[in-house]
């Protein structure tokens, strides 16, 4: 049997994974074994955060909303309760930019709420 040697393919497959732990710290740049740890620990993370981040700008809507809403005096729940039972379908995430940016228009909408 002919011996295989496999030295320049598994340097470059090393260097590879490597190169992508490049700002890593310690030996979690530089050595293979926790450089590949480290990045399965970080793809880990990642797809927790993109699952995250979902949640926490719900919660920045919802945030904003309650203040623009507390200011022409109404509170968050009733607003969203009588807006369903008129059937505005506008999300949390378009209200709350109006909201912010056109609060002429919020006001508008929280008066047809609110007859």
């Amino acid at each position: 049997m002919v011996r295989v040697k496999n030295g320049l393919t598994r340097h470059a497959r090393h260097k590879k994974f490597i190169k992508q732990a490049k700002w890593f710290r310690l030996g979690r740049g530089k050595l293979y074994k926790q450089v590949r740890l480290a990045l399965i620990k970080q793809g880990q993370n990642a797809y927790v955060g993109r699952k995250l981040k979902k949640r926490d700008f719900r919660r920045l809507w919802i945030e904003r909303l309650s203040a623009a809403l507390r200011q022409r005096g109404m509170k968050y729940s009733e607003f969203v309760n009588k807006a369903s039972e008129k059937d505005i379908l506008l999300n949390r995430k378009v209200l709350s930019n109006i909201a912010v940016v056109f609060p002429q228009v919020f006001d508008k909408i929280v008066e047809e709420v609110r007859k």
